[in-house]
């Protein structure tokens, strides 16, 4: 029977095993042959001293940082939730850095979409602050204690922001789908920073651009310009995959029919207008016209000289002979050409680019207005408003089912953004929001409404905006539910001997799980272990007064019991579907004896069930 190791995806582990797969020849003796590796690549390995690249202090630490396996959990927190039963979207209270390692087995290659609005290193603003021995004992001091900001005269202020980001910049990577995107919100601060850690990490051939958002008014806040922008920079996991959306124009009057073509259109000048429309700027589009009465047109501006045509004179006649220009006169008895425009086919796309330059999807004002009306009140600072969030998953490309991640959720705006957007275009995506409970001040109007962290916050929001969008909408098939987790210390003792006290610590580790935690709390952690998603269809099933979990439709069972014997073992036995590679999971201690045990071992064997586990 395999134990469970209680660990997240060892990824230092995963790169050696997709390295041995792709050169087995580079293996000596169970280690990695570097020199062999130089050798395979030749003239690829850059051995250069003067070599180019983006280094800080700390960056190797940081690297090792994000390559740690967790050792913590997520524990369900089902009064906190909404819809538990039914809901496939996700809201988990923790450091992003821990909850990220521990998604790497149930989510690896599985998010569509990733946005984060991250701390701005304005000086001003909450900075994590990681742990390299203990993240999960670091998350619990930090979080009852007042927040920290990373001020200008920290002798490490870019340096301490690099190492925040960098970690969670890798681990998010391996979560996106091969055509994936990430948008990260970011100032002037630490964008060119930012922007170099991202070519690192993602690959400067993956870059799809970036966005200037006109998200402010333009303040005092610097004296030398009003700054009245932010960036929005995308980059995908692999830009030969990613299609990205492109935006509906808005509709438009085709207000006259073509009895001919059977088409309805719309109509403007075939005269230039604007810049470059006289006929001295372009002598070559200035020539005659004939009209229907055989009589020549010139292009005239409205002030009576001489203007030119949009085209050359072939390229006229051609549209004259395929329809595409109407003759009509004037009040005066002129005649001016129009070009046709034609309504386009059903199933066409009347669709355009999307700019780089975003001034008309709102702003923080419309943000805090948003959020106002939903509290009553202001309970947060600065929110980016809903309407950028669900633009952006547009351009995404995200149009059904796919997950939205935000590690960094805030009052959680993105999960707000994706059930408006469900409901706007019929669409299912799933929403994971990731939040440290950072504490609100006690003079702010989120505290004295009794909003202490800012988990408290987004989650009341995601339950309002739902409502308020059902109501709206009304439809009431759309998924406005959300599962809770809370990030905490595993649910399994670790061997840790206190040597002073070493009788009563073995007696202890007899039963190996924690005496504060619950069957569910080890359940969710197992499936987090063995990469089953969590939201996945769990059904529970009473045995004489015992539960069994059969997960995803007897993909695992489990019994967690204290009293496990042969009877159960034999009626899990019955449950699992034909066909299926079930994996069997039981708690160690909670067999009635080691007899049991092995009995049940050789039932399972009989019965052709290998995939046999243990916590």
């Amino acid at each position: 029977m395999q134990r469970l190791d209680g660990k997240s995806l060892d990824l230092t582990q995963e790169n050696i095993n997709a390295l041995k797969q792709l050169f087995p020849e580079i293996v000596t003796e169970g280690k990695i042959d570097f020199d062999k590796i130089k050798l395979i690549l030749g003239e690829e390995i850059e051995t250069r001293k003067g070599k180019y690249e983006f280094t800080w202090h700390g960056k190797t630490q940081a690297i090792k940082l994000a390559q740690t396996p967790s050792t913590g959990t997520l524990r369900p927190d089902k009064e906190s939730s909404k819809n538990w039963d039914t809901t496939e979207n996700l809201y988990i209270e923790g450091d992003n850095l821990e909850v990220l390692k521990l998604l790497q087995k149930s989510y690896f290659g599985k998010i569509k979409m990733i946005y984060i609005d991250p701390p701005y290193n304005t000086g001003k603003d909450f900075v994590y602050k990681d742990d390299f021995r203990d993240n999960i004992k670091n998350y619990k001091e930090l979080t009852h204690q007042t927040t920290k900001a990373n001020t200008e005269s920290n002798g490490r202020y870019h340096t301490d922001w690099l190492n925040m980001m960098y970690p969670r910049l890798k681990l998010a990577r391996n979560l996106l789908t091969e055509d994936g995107v990430i948008f990260i919100s970011i100032d002037d601060n630490e964008v060119a920073n930012l922007k170099k850690i991202l070519d690192e990490v993602f690959g400067e051939e993956n870059f799809v651009g970036t966005i200037n958002w006109k998200g402010k008014g333009g303040g005092a806040d610097n004296k030398y310009l009003m700054v009245a922008h932010e960036y929005i920079i995308l980059y995908s996991k692999n830009k030969s995959n990613f299609i990205i959306g492109e935006e509906i124009k808005e509709e438009e009057n085709y207000n006259k029919y073509d009895e001919f073509k059977g088409k309805r259109y719309k109509t403007q000048l075939a005269r230039k207008w604007g810049a470059n429309s006289r006929r001295e700027d372009r002598p070559n589009l200035f020539y005659g016209v004939k009209a229907p009465d055989d009589s020549i047109v010139y292009p005239t501006l409205p002030d009576g000289k001489d203007g030119c045509w949009r085209w050359s004179k072939d390229r006229m006649k051609k549209k004259i002979e395929e329809g595409n220009i109407e003759f009509i006169k004037d009040d005066n008895g002129q005649w001016i050409l129009y070009e046709k425009i034609y309504e386009p086919d059903e199933g066409e796309f009347n669709t355009k680019k999307y700019s780089t330059w975003f001034d008309n999807l709102g702003n923080t004002a419309m943000g805090t207005k948003e959020i106002k009306e939903i509290f009553d009140g202001k309970v947060f600072d600065f929110p980016k408003p809903s309407l950028l969030i669900k633009t952006l998953i547009k351009i995404s490309g995200s149009k059904d089912t796919e997950i939205i991640l935000d590690f960094f959720s805030g009052s959680a705006t993105t999960a707000h953004a994706v059930m408006q957007l469900n409901a706007e275009d019929g669409g299912n995506r799933k929403f994971i929001m990731v939040q440290l409970p950072e504490q609100t001040p006690e003079d702010s109007e989120a505290y004295k409404a009794v909003y202490k962290n800012i988990c408290e916050i987004g989650i009341e929001r995601i339950r309002r905006a739902g409502e308020k969008i059902k109501q709206g909408t009304g439809k009431e098939d759309l998924d406005i539910g959300f599962k809770v987790f809370k990030l905490d210390s595993s649910n399994l003792k670790a061997w840790d001997p206190d040597f002073e006290n070493l009788e009563q610590n073995l007696f202890d580790l007899q039963e190996n799980i924690k005496k504060d935690r619950t069957k569910e709390d080890l359940l969710y952690e197992i499936l987090l272990k063995i990469g089953i998603p969590l939201t996945t269809q769990i059904e529970e099933i009473d045995f004489n007064g015992r539960t069994i979990y059969n997960v995803a439709y007897g993909s695992v069972l489990l019994c967690l019991e204290d009293n496990i014997d042969q009877e159960i073992v034999n009626e899990m036995i019955k449950l699992k579907p034909e066909g299926f590679d079930t994996k069997f999971i039981f708690k160690e201690s909670g067999f009635i004896s080691d007899s049991v045990k092995t009995n049940a071992i050789q039932t399972l064997k009989k019965n052709g069930i290998t995939d046999v586990r243990s916590v």
